[in-house]
């Protein structure tokens, strides 16, 4: 069975600055995270299907995959979950759950990767998901019991944990 994996947006396959407001499909500048390309691109080798689950109020789908296509990622996104298809807002087991049952697959057949611990990490665990806190900045030894990445492509080599 192949791994199916959902990353959040802004800061974790697309660079986010506090600074930028509105739509990311809009900016003048988008940028991916660095090692996001080869990592996407490796995972989709290794037969994983991957998706984006957002938090992002303000974007469609199609404003979403926009700003993939702007650098490249979309071709290895299957699809985009967001509040304007799923009609839940992001940072609850309930979003998680309507995305795994637009899957149609069991909640531990799902791993989720994000950046921000309460709204990615803790409602994807209390939902029944496998997850993967991506700390860039911080020391793996202050963060707790949850499995971490500090760059995106040591998720190739990634033991996901059972979760009971």
């Amino acid at each position: 069975m192949a791994k199916i994996y959902l990353f959040d947006w802004g800061g974790t396959l697309m660079v986010n600055p506090p600074e930028m407001k509105g739509k990311m499909c809009n900016w003048e500048h988008v940028e991916a995270i660095t090692g996001a390309h080869d990592t996407l691109a490796l995972l989709s080798q290794q037969g994983c299907q991957l998706y984006v689950a957002t938090g992002a109020a303000d974007s469609s789908e199609a404003d979403i995959k926009a700003a993939f296509e702007r650098v490249g990622l979309d071709g290895y996104i299957l699809a985009f979950f967001c509040q304007s298809n799923l009609g839940i807002g992001k940072g609850t087991a309930a979003y998680y759950q309507a995305v795994v049952q637009a899957l149609g697959v069991e909640a531990c057949e799902v791993t989720m990767v994000g950046d921000m611990l309460h709204r990615d990490i803790i409602p994807a665990v209390e939902a029944g998901l496998n997850a993967i806190w991506y700390t860039p900045d911080a020391s793996l030894e202050e963060v707790g019991d949850y499995q971490q990445i500090r760059v995106l492509s040591e998720l190739c080599q990634f033991q996901v944990k059972e979760v009971f």
